[in-house]
């Protein structure tokens, strides 16, 4: 990886799915996957950095992938994906129709399958699901087709609001995370903008949020 890269001008940056994608002039590309706790810390000059997983040192500055848990990912050149985005052309209602009706498992965990929708975590998964009012267990198959219809606008709508929104806060910055403009996701909120209860529960070791205001199908 270090040969493939070093002495070559970063040409610019993308995202594909969860992974960001960093492209060099030489052709080479660099996908930074965070996974749960990676982050992309600044260098100051001389500075030490703690649990880190790749250093990158430009003429002028750097920057590091780091992970207490050891567990972001660098991969030179990954492999083109044909699972569509969630904000691509290719995330059709069609696609997301066709997807569903393929899928008895609960719709929380289709959206997060990256194997089915590139680009939606757990977080955003439950903040898509009460924009939709759909209840995070209901049955992917037997959700109605209107609610699809609402389901697939919600994933739009509310990824390109939060990118908008945490772009206008942190500007700059390549690090953090801004959690300020959940609406439910969040532990130090007891109430949705609507003024129902939250509520929380475990699901496979991860934390789902939602109010009984989301629909169950099933």
């Amino acid at each position: 990886m270090q040969d493939a890269l070093e002495g070559h001008q970063l040409a610019n940056v993308s995202r594909e799915g969860k992974t960001i994608q960093l492209h060099f002039k030489n052709k080479q590309v660099l996908g930074l996957h965070l996974m749960l706790h990676g982050e992309l810390k600044f260098l100051e000059a001389g500075e030490e950095m703690r649990f880190q997983i790749i250093t990158l040192q430009f003429t002028n500055g750097g920057f590091t992938l780091a992970d207490f848990q050891k567990q972001a990912t660098p991969t030179l050149n990954p492999e083109p994906s044909d699972v569509p985005d969630a904000l691509s052309a290719d995330f059709s209602l069609q696609y997301l129709q066709d997807l569903l009706g393929r899928k008895k498992t609960a719709i929380k965990s289709v959206l997060m399958d990256q194997q089915m929708v590139r680009g939606i975590g757990n977080t955003y998964a439950d903040e898509i699901l009460w924009a939709a009012r759909i209840s995070p267990f209901s049955v992917a198959k037997a959700i109605p087709q209107k609610a699809v219809e609402t389901l697939h606008q919600n994933i739009q709508k509310v990824l390109k609001e939060e990118i908008k929104a945490i772009g206008n806060v942190m500007k700059d910055e390549v690090t953090g995370e801004v959690k300020e403009f959940l609406r439910i996701h969040d532990p130090d909120k007891k109430e949705s903008p609507t003024g129902k209860e939250i509520v929380m529960q475990k699901v496979g070791g991860r934390k789902t949020y939602f109010t009984a205001e989301q629909i169950m199908y099933e």
